[in-house]
């Protein structure tokens, strides 16, 4: 059988005309991008953004490069956290990413 009879009038076909389908696959993937991916991130950042406006002077604190301490003060931006004693750091707020529970510090050392 003769390959070049059959590739031929396959090539020559007309392309399907656009239809509903050609829509609708870029539409899904926005959907699934959607709840897979920015969802799941926005709530993230608002549990994040709540638990920064509750810390309070004496909370222990995570930051995301691994200090822990005890915040002693707070700005606007900034908090200073005491990671031993008198030993005082200023970090962004930010930068802090869990609050401890009580006592947990106390019981590492």
């Amino acid at each position: 059988m003769n390959l070049m009879a059959i590739i031929l009038p396959v090539a020559q076909a007309a392309p399907p005309a656009p239809g509903m389908g050609t829509f609708l696959l870029p539409i899904a993937l926005i959907a699934v991008m959607y709840f897979l991916m920015i969802r799941p991130q926005m709530k993230r950042q608002k549990e994040h953004k709540a638990m920064l406006e509750k810390i309070s002077k004496g909370d222990e604190v995570l930051t995301s490069g691994g200090i822990a301490g005890v915040v002693t003060d707070i700005g606007d931006n900034f908090i200073t956290v005491e990671v031993a004693d008198n030993v005082r750091i200023r970090v962004q707020k930010g930068s802090v990413g869990n609050v401890l529970p009580k006592g947990t510090l106390k019981s590492a050392a």
